[in-house]
C-alpha cells in the first residue's frame, strides 16, 4: 500500500480533535459506528477504506508519532499522540503551509516523512521571517 501524506495529516488532525483520545484509554479505528472506544471512524475519511486508515495509523505508530500497539490481526490500538507527533502536526496543520509544502514536493515519486517535516518547518520559518 502506498503512503498517503494527506491521509496521515488528516488522521493526526482528527486524533488531536477527538476528546476521547486523551491518553487515558486504548482506542481503535472502526468502519462506521463511533463510540467512546473509537478514535477514528472510516466514515471521517470517505475516500479511504478501513484497511488504508489502519495502515496509516500503524505507520504513525511505527514512526513514534502515536503511542500505540498493533495486534497480529492488524488491529491498531492507539493511546496518545507523542511529542514528535504533536510537533509534526503543528508544522503541517495550517492548510497554506501544508499546500506550500506539498508544492515543493511535487514531481517527486516519494519522500521521507522527515523531509516532509523539514520542508514544513522551513515554510513556517520563512513565513515568520526567520530565514530568507
Amino acid at each position: 500500500m502506498k503512503r498517503d501524506m494527506d491521509l496521515i495529516r488528516s488522521v493526526l488532525i482528527s486524533l488531536e480533535g477527538n476528546s476521547h483520545f486523551n491518553g487515558s484509554n486504548w482506542l481503535y479505528c472502526c468502519s462506521t459506528n463511533r463510540s467512546s472506544k473509537v478514535a477514528l471512524c472510516v466514515s471521517d475519511f470517505p475516500e479511504h477504506s478501513l484497511e488504508e486508515v489502519n495502515y496509516h495509523v500503524s505507520l504513525l505508530v511505527s514512526a513514534d508519532f502515536i503511542k500505540g500497539k498493533i495486534s497480529e490481526e492488524r488491529l491498531v490500538g492507539i493511546y496518545s499522540l507523542t511529542w514528535a507527533g504533536h510537533e509534526f502536526l503543528d508544522n503541517i496543520k495550517d492548510i497554506s503551509t501544508w499546500e506550500r509544502t506539498k508544492e515543493r514536493l511535487k514531481g517527486l515519486p516519494g519522500v521521507a516523512l522527515s523531509v516532509v517535516a523539514s520542508i514544513a518547518e522551513a515554510e513556517i520559518k520563512k513565513r515568520l521571517g526567520l530565514t530568507s
